[in-house]
């Protein structure tokens, strides 16, 4: 699993409980989801199909520190299909997991388009021609 993103809890991302807020971090986690499939397929309309089953292990509060990691499971035709998990930073306890994230690249009529990636590349092996 890597680690990209990481957030700070604010008095702004908790529940009334003094906990952080689920549709907050499901937030983070759709948009870390997103940039990952964007920059993986390089195609910025990349969007979220599905996501699996969540489940909350652990919670956090104000002033910790979470971080958001993303691993890749498949590649399909126009799909990635993501992993993730969210764990505190300095106690490694893990927060969330979603064992399934699909996002789907599309064309300009919004329709799934095949991006013909089959392994995952980093922006630097890209570059190096």
């Amino acid at each position: 699993m890597r680690f990209h993103t990481r957030k700070w809890i604010k008095p702004q991302d908790l529940n009334p409980n003094g906990t952080l807020f689920g549709g907050r971090l499901l937030e983070w986690i759709d948009e870390e989801a997103a940039l990952y499939a964007i920059i993986q397929l390089e195609n910025p309309r990349t969007v979220t199909k599905f996501m699996s089953e969540i489940d909350f292990k652990s919670s956090a509060r104000e002033g910790d520190i979470v971080e958001i990691g993303t691993d890749v499971v498949k590649f399909g035709k126009a799909s990635l299909t993501l992993k993730c998990e969210v764990r505190n930073k300095m106690t490694r306890e893990v927060i969330i997991t979603i064992e399934k994230i699909v996002m789907v690249s599309l064309d300009e009529e919004g329709k799934a388009r095949p991006h013909g990636k089959t392994k995952i590349e980093y922006v630097k092996d890209r570059l190096e021609d």
